[in-house]
């Protein structure tokens, strides 16, 4: 029963790594998309 829950947890700790590393690649346009609605935000806000 050991073997099982460390093999289910390492497969946890290694899809949730992996996921990561593909998802680091799209982290510029993110930011960057991210920094736009903050942007447009401020502006709704000091607007009104």
């Amino acid at each position: 029963m050991l073997i099982p829950l460390v093999a289910a947890i390492g497969a946890g700790l290694w899809g949730g790594w992996a996921g990561r590393n593909r998802r680091s690649i799209e982290d510029g346009t993110e930011l960057a998309g991210y920094s736009r609605f903050r942007e447009a935000m401020e502006r709704s806000h000091s607007g009104g």
